[in-house]
């Protein structure tokens, strides 16, 4: 049976920059995922977030439709939300440079107890 091609286009998938119109000028981008699934290195079950990604570019910004497929690649990934978030500001860091960036995942209760994990560059 041949691969869908979403499925393909994920598992192809890398963070494709784009140069910053306006580097002369801090702007933020606010990025909101509200779609997000990994799941649950004990388990196994899904866990259910929205991912944030704020940053003020420098000499990039992300390509929104790779940004997507990026985050659609944590699907069947075991992880957990702490190394999930910090894994997802790392990349965005190491890719764009960015002057500010800070990254929430805004996970779905389980078990009546509700996660936010934010990693900041900011100070």
């Amino acid at each position: 049976m041949n691969k869908k091609y979403g499925k393909v286009a994920i598992e192809k998938v890398e963070l494709e920059l784009w140069e910053n119109p306006t580097t002369e000028r801090d702007y933020e981008i606010d990025l909101e995922f509200p779609e997000f699934t990994c799941l649950c290195p004990r388990s196994g079950y899904p866990d259910f977030a929205t991912i944030k990604a704020f940053y003020t570019p420098d000499k990039s910004v992300v390509e929104l439709k790779s940004f997507k497929l990026y985050l659609n690649s944590f699907r069947d990934i075991a992880i957990s939300h702490e190394e999930v978030t910090n894994k997802i500001f790392g990349d965005l860091e190491t890719a764009l440079k960015p002057r500010r960036l800070t990254v929430t995942g805004d996970f779905n209760p389980r078990g009546n107890l509700k996660t936010v994990i934010r990693v900041s560059s900011e100070e």
